[in-house]
């Protein structure tokens, strides 16, 4: 029937419990085997697909070995590298200047604030929590894609718009602190899955019916505020 809990951590909560359930083994799926790499990965990630990204990157991080190989790089070699991605010229402009700054003010090391990150050219955010999260082991907030964006509107956990907000609506008293990391993979593994963007499948869905935008019972997509 598509009715949400009285209070958006109450909803925030069974959402939880019941996406825990789903996928008991929420992880990152960009491929990676070193801090550079993950930060790499995820700046090529931005509108486009991780499985598009892992294909370029396996063999990218074969030809590319550390910070000095990609500042040393011909940006426009490097962008060739890269041209199956979105926006490639833009990104491959971001790593060579990323990699000079790491290089010139970290000794070469992928800096572990929120403030180094988002100093770092092509960095938000959303990379920054990822960096810290799966290449220095530390939580400071909640990974807003797309996927958690659209699913925590549609959810009815939050009606902020852009990403920071989101981000910080949900950090104030929603989502639990010790589930901000794995809330993002839940997400994302049940956007892919079920609560796709154009078409979800709300009949086979273990949300339906605490979603207040379920198609079953609403004729309103929260997410964007447009009629299914």
């Amino acid at each position: 029937m598509g009715e949400p809990l009285e209070t958006r951590a109450a909803q925030a909560e069974e959402v939880i419990d019941r996406l825990s359930e789903e996928y008991p083994d929420p992880e990152i799926s960009l491929n990676f085997s070193n801090r550079l790499e993950l930060l790499i990965a995820v700046v090529l990630s931005a509108q486009c697909t991780d499985e598009r990204v892992n294909k370029v990157t396996a063999e990218l991080f074969e030809k590319y070995d550390g910070a000095e190989d990609y500042a040393n790089a011909d940006v426009e070699a490097l962008a060739s590298d890269i041209d199956s991605i979105t926006y490639y010229n833009n990104k491959a402009g971001y790593i060579h200047d990323a990699c000079e700054t790491i290089i010139a003010e970290h000794d070469g090391e992928v800096p572990d604030t929120m403030s180094e990150l988002t100093d770092l050219p092509g960095v938000g955010r959303k990379t920054a929590n990822v960096v810290l999260q799966h290449g220095h082991d530390i939580t400071e907030g909640i990974v807003v894609d797309t996927h958690v964006q659209r699913l925590s509107r549609r959810l009815g956990i939050t009606d902020e718009e852009r990403p920071e907000k989101i981000e910080r609506d949900l950090m104030d008293g929603v989502v639990p602190e010790e589930h901000w990391q794995n809330y993002t993979h839940w997400l994302i593994s049940h956007g892919r899955d079920t609560c796709t963007a154009r078409n979800p499948d709300c009949a086979d869905c273990v949300l339906e019916d605490v979603c207040p935008s379920s198609k079953l019972d609403s004729d309103v997509d929260l997410a964007d505020g447009e009629a299914w």
